[in-house]
């Protein structure tokens, strides 16, 4: 784990470097290093939990004034669900710079959403001790950047990797992608699907996730930002 390249990433550098390295232990680290429970991201995952809701919620407050409470918080449940923070996880390239256990690492926890989607909240709670309120809402608005963008302006909730990209094929007048399973790894309670996303017979992008409808919509969002990188683009 380099946390210099993580910090490359983000931008800006932590005073701490601790709570940085904390926001990436993984509990199944610890175990086999003989650590204590609260060394992991989890006490820092249960504090990102709430900036982040804190963020998505004033920025829809603020943006989508015609709309009631029932309507904002469908749109903000789904900006913060797993698959939307690990996917955000993954564009931060995350999961390289995880520390996890050999039984996690062997199983395809690198690439899990629920870890993913953790480390994220953990990586959000340590911007927002180290950094402040304002960088902890700099980094979420950029790496939430285009489902944030898209649900501002449309007044719904951002559409799922799949439906995004089947769209954005039927508006180049190609034809609809298909989904193929390559591997299953890790253990039968807890596996690990590898997916390819395909157009016309064509590899187009790649994706894991615990479940096989996780990794499809992992390999669309790879997909997309592959064939259109655009509308990955991140917002300040």
């Amino acid at each position: 784990m380099s946390g210099s390249d993580l910090e490359s990433t983000i931008g800006f550098r932590f005073r701490n470097q601790g709570l940085l390295r904390q926001a990436l232990i993984h509990r199944s680290f610890l175990n086999e290093q003989g650590g204590a429970s609260p060394e992991s991201y989890e006490r820092l995952e249960f504090l990102g939990d709430s900036v982040l809701e804190l963020v998505v919620s004033t920025e829809l407050y603020h943006r989508l004034p015609h709309l009631d409470e029932g309507e904002l918080t469908k749109i903000r449940a789904a900006l913060v669900c797993r698959e939307s923070l690990s996917q955000a996880a993954r564009g931060l390239e995350l999961g390289r710079h995880l520390l996890l256990g050999k039984g996690e690492e062997t199983s395809g926890g690198r690439n899990r959403d629920s870890i993913l989607a953790a480390a994220f909240e953990a990586l959000t709670a340590a911007t927002y001790l180290d950094q402040g309120y304002d960088q902890a809402r700099t980094l979420v608005k950029n790496t939430l950047g285009n489902a944030l963008e898209q649900s501002c302006l449309s007044g719904v909730p951002p559409k799922d990797p799949k439906s995004r990209f089947q769209e954005y094929l039927q508006a180049q007048g190609k034809p609809a992608p298909s989904y193929r399973v390559v591997d299953k790894s890790g253990p039968d309670h807890n596996p690990v699907f590898t997916v390819e996303a395909l157009v016309a017979d064509v590899v187009v992008g790649r994706g894991q996730g615990g479940k096989k409808a996780d990794a499809e919509r992992a390999a669309a969002a790879d997909a997309m930002t592959r064939s259109a990188p655009e509308t990955s683009e991140t917002t300040n």
